[in-house]
């Protein structure tokens, strides 16, 4: 009876009186101890209402439900057909949504409703595939940012094929902790194009140059991710590059060079199309028996043989997989390299000396960034012990704790 007649005097009321008498329907649906009947005349009272003319109706009765797991399903499924303000509430919040609801909405809904979708938490992975075909761009990004999101590595793939040009969506891909390796070298090398591209057509670098700074940034990229990945990142790492005709024998000359030699390891097993556990045993056999087979199998060029095996009989020495000093060109590897390579007579050797003294520029000048900014912390602490004595006092006490 109540029901019929808030439904009577919804007929002469206005627009917002409507809309609180609709939400105040709602809300007693959800929280009062309605009888059956009485229940059932309110829940037909909400979906009639959905069909108001004032979208400040539909909107209150959102609001109501859009959190609730005992809002009726017809309703929720009526609400986010309505406009995109009204269904995105419901979207974004509702349990009463099934898998296929969401994945069928974000196939008809416009950007809003489909970011909406990309928000909710937990989002499962049929849903995240839906999205990442159908998904605008900035439905992509909610996506890529929603870090309880299930989504697939085919999805993953395919948002960077749909939308890789869009920056905000390289962004939040390379947030993700779950990014394969592989998608985040593709990411990488998009970055340093666009890059390439953006100098060069400002005149601020000569297109040679630019090309070679972009190259020797996308390698420096590659080989840390190699060596900070999962064991499986490598491999899907080198295919990529491979892909794009960048693994080149200069950057697997790098990572071994940089005490990180995991990318050249899989370069090795892709180029040699030997077994991974062979090719490892080649690697670290420090008599370097077999490894004058495994390059030519590889198919490297004869002239930078001298170079690869230097590096790699100086890794041996110090531990094959102890790992680079985190800044990039390990100055001690290479100068074990430059020492073999500076009395080879040839033009070849030309080029690869070339290349080797400007590795070491470059770790030159990363070892100058790192003292200064270490030259830069002692100066700064050292204000602050003359500003406080007692703080030098409070860090000896700590180093103690510390040493204990």
């Amino acid at each position: 009876m109540i029901v019929r007649r808030f439904l009577l005097w919804a007929r002469t009321a206005n627009a917002e009186a409507r809309a609180s008498g609709a939400a105040a329907l709602a809300g007693a649906y959800l929280r009062s101890g309605m009888a059956d009947e009485d229940r059932r005349e309110a829940e037909t009272a909400l979906i009639a209402l959905v069909d108001d003319p004032s979208p400040l109706v539909r909107r209150a009765i959102a609001e109501e439900m859009a959190a609730s797991p005992l809002a009726p399903r017809t309703l929720v499924l009526s609400l986010i057909a309505e406009q995109s303000d009204v269904a995105a509430l419901v979207l974004a919040h509702s349990p009463v949504l099934t898998e296929a609801d969401l994945v069928d909405a974000a196939a008809v809904g416009d950007d809003l409703a489909q970011r909406a979708i990309a928000l909710r938490p937990y989002l499962t992975a049929s849903v995240a595939a839906a999205l990442a075909e159908v998904g605008g761009d900035e439905a992509l990004v909610t996506l890529a940012g929603n870090p309880t999101a299930d989504i697939p590595d085919f999805s993953l793939e395919r948002m960077v094929e749909r939308a890789g040009a869009c920056g905000p969506l390289r962004e939040a891909l390379l947030a993700r902790g779950d990014l394969p390796g592989g998608l985040r070298q593709v990411i990488a090398t998009m970055l340093s194009d666009t890059l390439m591209s953006f100098v060069t057509g400002c005149g601020w670098l000569t297109p040679e140059r630019s090309v070679r700074l972009t190259r020797e940034a996308t390698e420096r990229v590659a080989v840390a991710l190699a060596a900070g990945g999962e064991a499986s990142d490598a491999p899907a790492i080198v295919e990529v590059l491979r892909a794009d005709g960048r693994l080149t024998p200069g950057l697997m000359l790098r990572s071994l060079l940089s005490g990180e030699p995991a990318l050249a390891e899989a370069a090795f097993v892709m180029l040699s199309e030997l077994p991974q556990l062979r090719v490892a045993a080649l690697l670290r056999d420090r008599r370097g028996t077999g490894l004058k087979a495994l390059y030519r199998k590889a198919g490297l060029p004869p002239a930078l043989q001298p170079a690869f095996t230097a590096a790699i009989t100086a890794l041996n020495l110090r531990g094959f997989d102890a790992g680079g000093n985190g800044r990039g060109i390990d100055r001690l590897i290479l100068r074990e390299v430059l020492i073999a390579c500076e009395t080879l007579d040839g033009p070849d050797n030309d080029a690869l000396m070339g290349l080797l003294r400007r590795m070491d520029s470059e770790a030159a000048r990363e070892e100058a960034r790192a003292m200064a900014d270490s030259l830069a912390d002692d100066a700064a602490l050292a204000l602050f012990v003359e500003a406080d004595p007692a703080l030098l006092v409070e860090l000896e006490i700590g180093d103690l704790r510390n040493a204990a």
